[in-house]
């Protein structure tokens, strides 16, 4: 660190934590975003919709 100007070092530590809780706060919205259109096209909020629909046990066998 530049011990010379500490106003300055603090001053861009300040902004990266500004930049980090906007880049939060905008991550939480498109998940909520996500949750809401998940709802709307009928799926449960709780459901991952890469597995959705997946059901657990033995599988059919291949066709060749």
């Amino acid at each position: 660190m530049d011990n010379r100007r500490p106003e300055l070092t603090k001053r861009q530590k300040e902004m990266a934590r500004l930049k980090k809780a906007q880049e939060k706060v905008e991550r939480r919205n498109v998940r909520q975003r996500e949750r809401e259109e998940r709802i709307a096209a009928g799926l449960p909020p709780d459901e991952d919709p890469d597995i959705a629909g997946i059901v657990p046990g033995p599988q059919p066998p291949l066709e060749e």
